[in-house]
């Protein structure tokens, strides 16, 4: 019988399973330990996960061995970075794991804190009665200074929005 360790949400199971199934045509060193995360996770719909389990997009703060605290955000990258296979994806603040690395030596991963967690952000929005707010670009140059060449107010130039007779 496996014992669950790992928490995931659909999508973070989607993600794995995903992973999973690249490594498996390349043969790759990590796919025991895939599987058997895999076979020891429970999967929780993404608005009655805790704050406190490390998701997708979750920002994190660990420790490796007895290693200086580190934060990573929890992303999906390109398939030479295994997400969430070898950072917490999954697990629950103070909750830790020894991975077996491709060389064979191991390391205790423990997650002190999920310092910001996606899901639970929605969730706080939605309980207020309010819309969970989208990503926002926030740019604090001097005002003399633009992103991308653009100058410091929006104009409309004519004829690029077809008017109520030319449409």
């Amino acid at each position: 019988m496996t014992r669950t360790i790992y928490r995931l949400t659909p999508k973070d199971l989607a993600v794995l399973e995903a992973m999973l199934m690249r490594r498996r045509a390349f043969a790759d060193a990590i796919v025991p330990m895939l599987e058997r995360k895999l076979a020891e996770s429970n999967i929780i719909p993404a608005g009655m996960v805790e704050p406190d389990i490390a998701t997708l997009n979750s920002r994190v703060v660990f420790r490796i061995n007895d290693g200086a605290p580190e934060t990573r955000t929890l992303m999906l990258g390109d398939a030479s970075a295994p997400v969430g296979f070898g950072l917490p994806l999954g697990m629950r603040a103070g909750q830790s794991v020894v991975a077996e690395r491709p060389d064979g030596s191991r390391e205790r991963i423990l997650l002190e804190d999920v310092a910001y967690q996606p899901e639970a952000k929605h969730q706080a929005a939605r309980t207020a009665g309010r819309r969970p707010r989208s990503p926002r670009l926030v740019y604090s140059a001097a005002g003399d200074r633009w992103p991308l060449g653009g100058g410091g107010k929006i104009r409309q130039t004519e004829g690029d929005d077809p008017g109520p007779s030319e449409a």
